[in-house]
């Protein structure tokens, strides 16, 4: 078992509760996210053993944030979104040049590259300017509802494993992402589970299709990739700050975002 993998996923957990952030950007910024695909995908092969000991300690961690740290990101966000947000937008710059680096981009980039590299960044930052107001919690839970929670759980899911796509973000878009918080923060079994199923089947058709183009197309799948998560700072920022209290602290909370870049690309990058 990778128990260090407990921490990569809370990581992840904690970033995908919040609208706009990326589970999937958090592990490529943690330099997981081929081992991530690969590790799915070979759930059903005569290596699950060792794919599964790199899965569940970072599953443990992905539902223990959520768990444990939905209503602490739910309260950031309400209270201090900017700040919150400028955090992240710190560890996606301040990560950038290791991935390109890990890309060895200046041998291996070439003009198409750099194109998928645009239109990666490009498709991501367009999410910006789609309308997602808050929408309520849905109380009265019928049969309509739980289909609509379950094809939510596959449309976020699909969307959480791929770089600079928030699924938090597409839940807010579709309307239910309010009703799947509450339900988490107050343990309504039977949402959770709904959601839950259509969640593992996004994620298990969304990895097939990327490991294919990873296996195949592996420059030019990362040059997309790397687009992605350039185009999600796009999405994650939060606008200037209104005044010098909160300015200097959303500068604080950058720069401890850049400095946590720093430290994650010295361990997961040290390679």
């Amino acid at each position: 078992m990778e128990w260090k993998n407990i921490y990569r996923g809370m990581l992840m957990g904690a970033s995908d509760v919040i609208p706009g952030v990326s589970g999937g950007t958090i592990a490529v910024l943690l330099g997981i996210y081929d081992r991530l695909i690969a590790a799915i995908n070979g759930i059903l092969s005569k290596d699950w053993k060792k794919h599964l000991g790199f899965l569940i300690p970072l599953g443990i961690g992905v539902g223990a944030a959520i768990l444990l740290l939905s209503r602490v990101i739910e309260w950031l966000f309400e209270h201090y979104p900017g700040p919150t947000q400028f955090f992240f937008l710190g560890l996606i710059i301040g990560i950038l040049p290791y991935l390109f680096h890990q890309a060895d981009a200046k041998k291996t980039f070439g003009a198409k590259h750099y194109i998928l590299l645009i239109i990666g960044a490009i498709i991501v930052a367009a999410m910006a300017f789609l309308q997602a107001d808050e929408p309520a919690v849905i109380d009265n839970i019928t049969n309509s509802t739980y289909i609509l929670l379950f094809f939510s759980g596959i449309i976020a899911s699909s969307a959480m494993i791929l770089p600079g796509i928030s699924g938090s973000f597409m839940l807010l878009v579709i309307g239910v992402y309010p009703t799947i918080i509450s339900a988490i923060s107050n343990l309504k079994l039977d949402i959770i589970a709904v959601t839950g199923i259509g969640i593992v089947i996004g994620i298990l058709v969304m990895s097939k299709i990327i490991n294919f183009f990873l296996s195949r197309y592996r420059i030019m799948t990362f040059a997309l990739i790397i687009g992605l998560v350039i185009g999600s700072i796009v999405v994650v920022f939060p606008g200037w700050p209104n005044s010098t209290a909160l300015l200097l602290l959303s500068a604080g909370t950058f720069i401890i975002g850049l400095l946590v870049a720093y430290i994650l690309g010295r361990v997961e990058y040290a390679n």
